[in-house]
């Protein structure tokens, strides 16, 4: 379910960074902006120079934040940005906020934001002003349009991709589904569905289009496909040698080269030799076509792959690619433990002449209870920086969770693994029949959304957006909002909220 806007400043070294910063300073007190960009170089998390600025952050909803912070992690600051109980002329946010993408709008000093509301079918389209505070909505999808279950969406930019900008919703809960490619300039048609044939029909968490550094002059999509059957989830790859070519390409499934295709037989910390394998003629198949192949090309089932993300900075750590594995009840199809049940993150280094190769390593497996994601509730999405990846549950409700839904920082140089937020159901709060219906809901029934870096967009580093679903929040008021006739009766609830401080 996924992420976004990204380091611009992966191609500014911090020396030049830091030589600058001096050079405007030794004859003149600096500025607070360069005071700030000053600290946010020796931390690591520097932005181009001159870009640093203030954002006047408030809660712009009636809504409180969702989330509590964890020890360690006391000072950072969230603010709610909008939720379903928010008014706006005509527009109401819709439930089950997941994806999202942020750019900067055209029009005015404020900001486009693009968010998959993932049980309406639908995609928000919200206008906010140049301090993140919603001023309108309204849908650029609805559930007509949208088709399927919209889960974890990717905004792809001229800065970052090399093409755009442009939003890739991905369909999900759907062997056919297919992922979106909405214009954020645009007018909306919230009718008109807007799916790539180019990237194939898959049930998909969410499309990762990747940085234009990792492999000048191509285009590149990760896929994680979210499915429990027979043939298991896919990591897929769409290749194009043209950039912004998402039509014309190729289209690929990862394999181990030795052919064995049980995701438990991979062990934590054990690289493994794999390649990308093509799905010959992929435009003209069936999804269940293509999931026919999987056996005959010796391809990888995993337990359900959730999102996929890339590691920022230099063209080398571009091609790392992170994703979740969030796993399979022990029964049925994962009756044998062939497929993970609590979860597992791996990594994905591509050779760096050859983006069709690379090796694969699982990094954290929530099967270990002795391991250090042995408190693991299937991991769903997942964003990375420079420095860590930032991991968030949505738990499969197997009925023995001890707690509610965390967002982990697992740090990409020595392992560390922490715990930062955990969902707030306001179990025992004044409103919380308000948030948990007559009855308190259960330990890990709620799940996050996307978590994005928007420090670039804003200009401002550390900050963040973080979608949230609080599933047991119901209300007539919000049933039907997106306009369609596919889910009238849908009624969630759910939220956006902004954090800021959180280390990249």
């Amino acid at each position: 379910m996924h992420n976004v806007s990204k380091p611009l400043a992966a191609c500014i070294s911090l020396a030049a960074a830091a030589a600058l910063l001096y050079s405007c300073s030794k004859n003149m007190k600096s500025s607070p902006e360069e005071q700030l960009l000053t600290a946010e170089a020796k931390s690591g998390n520097a932005l181009a120079p001159g870009l640093a600025k203030k954002l006047d952050l408030k809660n712009f909803s009636v809504t409180p934040p969702l989330i509590k912070k964890l020890a360690g992690f006391e000072n950072l600051q969230v603010y709610s940005m909008i939720s379903s109980d928010d008014d706006f002329p005509g527009y109401r946010f819709a439930g089950s906020a997941d994806g999202s993408g942020l750019v900067k709008d055209p029009a005015s000093d404020g900001y486009i934001m693009l968010v998959n509301n993932e049980d309406n079918y639908s995609v928000s389209k919200l206008f906010l002003d140049k301090n993140l505070k919603p001023l309108r909505g309204e849908y650029a999808l609805n559930s007509d349009g949208g088709t399927w279950r919209l889960c974890s969406g990717s905004m792809a930019t001229p800065q970052e991709h090399g093409f755009g900008p442009l939003y890739l919703s991905a369909g999900e809960s759907n062997v056919e589904a297919m992922t979106h490619a909405i214009d954020p300039f645009a007018a909306s048609s919230p009718n008109n569905a807007k799916g790539l044939m180019g990237l194939g029909r898959w049930s998909a968490e969410n499309a990762v289009p990747l940085s234009k550094f990792a492999y000048p002059g191509k285009t590149l999509v990760v896929i994680g496909e979210d499915a429990s059957d027979a043939s298991g989830g896919q990591l897929v790859l769409y290749k194009s040698d043209a950039t912004g070519d998402l039509e014309n390409g190729s289209e690929y499934m990862l394999r181990r080269k030795d052919g064995v295709q049980r995701e438990t037989d991979m062990q934590v910390g054990q690289a493994y030799a794999v390649e990308f394998v093509k799905i010959e003629n992929h435009k003209a198949l069936t999804g269940s076509q293509i999931q026919a192949l999987v056996d005959p090309l010796r391809v990888i089932k995993f337990g359900r792959v959730e999102d996929v993300d890339y590691r920022k900075g230099t063209k080398e750590a571009n091609r790392e690619i992170y994703f979740n594995v969030t796993g399979q009840e022990p029964e049925g199809y994962n009756a044998d433990r062939s497929r993970t049940v609590w979860g597992r993150v791996y990594k994905l280094v591509l050779n760096p002449n050859n983006p069709l190769e690379g090796t694969l390593t699982c990094l954290l497996d929530g099967d270990d209870k002795n391991g250090p994601a042995k408190d693991f509730q299937n991991p769903d999405n997942i964003m990375v920086t420079e420095n860590f990846a930032y991991i968030q549950e949505d738990s499969n409700t197997y009925g023995t969770e001890t707690h509610d839904a965390y967002v982990y920082q697992y740090n990409l140089a020595t392992g560390e693994l922490k715990k930062v937020f955990e969902l707030d159901h306001r179990r025992n709060a004044p409103d919380a029949v308000k948030y948990n219906g007559a009855t308190p809901s259960a330990k890990g029934s709620w799940e996050y959304g996307s978590l994005v870096d928007i420090s670039d967009v804003v200009h401002v580093p550390n900050t963040f957006t973080l979608c949230i679903q609080p599933h047991s929040w119901k209300d007539n008021k919000f049933a039907g909002v997106d306009g369609g006739s596919k889910r009238a009766s849908e009624k969630q609830g759910s939220q956006v909220v902004i954090i800021r401080d959180l280390p990249r």
